[in-house]
């Protein structure tokens, strides 16, 4: 199954945070925060302004992004096992650059 987000939407893995605490405690799965960070997969065609002209969006796949904690909507079907988040562009908060 494929996922083509529509207009200024975004299709974003989130990055799964490591399963120690700094101190080396095991947490487990009910104990660990939403990630807030992740991938983008896929992107919208853009938004339309005003004119009725599309407006590219900033981001682009394989973009690793920051997002708000609650942001997007929850694909429902899992997709080749991973979960995936849909999100307006204006949710996601940050590119990070390495």
């Amino acid at each position: 199954m494929k996922i083509r987000p529509l207009g200024d939407r975004v299709l974003v893995k989130p990055l799964d945070d490591a399963d120690t605490s700094p101190g080396g405690i095991i947490l487990p799965d009910t104990a660990k925060e939403k990630p807030m960070s992740g991938e983008v997969i896929a992107v919208g065609a853009g938004r339309l302004n005003d004119k009725g002209e599309r407006e590219p969006l900033e981001v682009k796949v394989g973009d690793q992004v920051l997002y708000g904690k609650y942001s997007g909507t929850e694909v429902p079907a899992k997709i080749d096992g991973n979960d995936y988040l849909i999100m307006r562009e204006s949710d996601i908060l940050a590119v990070v650059t390495k």
